[in-house]
């Protein structure tokens, strides 16, 4: 087997017992979703693959917030496959850069690949999935689904975003709904357009049933 198809099979061993955002369906459309992207940009096709599949090997949310233990299990299992030092390192490079964090995170490492899987991923917290996803995980942390008296926290600090435990719904506008203009691929701008407007349909049928309009 070639490096991707043993990595698929790790990454599917790891998280089999995830939560459903973040299992190895998660990493599987992200997966689609960069060879989407990448099919338009020159880049290094193994990196984009590796990326994307081992971005969330160990979702810090899910590690006590330990944002290094995703870096080095992926470091760990590149070495057993005998990848070269720097293919490693932009991998782990990738991981260490990819999230959110808040939206004020200043990432450290620059790469073609990297805004690949970034958009990749991104695309994924957007659209019908995107709010599946959402209220899944809401769910998994028993979060309420709206409380009108909770406003959205913006410009939160990277500590401020990992510690909300704000409802469900406000997660669109401290997250979401802010993620179309951090894209960075043509291709990633353009299919977050359609799903942002989907969402945004989505919040005003919301608010049109909690308040008893329709």
């Amino acid at each position: 087997m070639s490096i991707i198809d043993h990595t698929i099979v790790f990454v599917k061993e790891k998280l089999q017992n995830a939560e459903a955002g973040h299992d190895w369906f998660h990493i599987e459309r992200v997966y689609k979703n960069a060879l989407l992207i990448a099919s338009n940009e020159d880049c290094d096709l193994t990196i984009v693959k590796l990326g994307a599949l081992l971005h969330d090997i160990a979702d810090s949310k899910f590690n006590d917030g330990d944002e290094t233990v995703g870096p080095k299990v992926a470091r760990e299992f590149l070495i057993t496959q005998n990848a070269s030092e720097e293919v490693i390192t932009h991998v782990v490079n990738i991981i260490e850069n990819i999230s959110f964090k808040g939206g004020n995170f200043e990432k450290k490492f620059t790469s073609k690949e990297l805004e690949i899987v970034q958009d990749a991923d991104r695309l994924d917290a957007l659209g019908a999935i995107g709010i599946a996803r959402t209220f899944n995980y809401g769910g998994f942390k028993n979060r309420p689904l709206y409380n009108p008296a909770i406003a959205p926290v913006l410009n939160m600090t990277k500590e401020e975003y990992k510690n909300s435990e704000s409802p469900t719904l406000n997660h669109f506008y401290e997250k979401l709904l802010l993620l179309k203009d951090k894209m960075n691929t043509e291709t990633g701008k353009k299919l977050a357009q359609q799903r942002h407007q989907f969402m945004e349909h989505f919040l005003s049928q919301f608010y049109a049933e909690w308040d008893g309009e329709v």
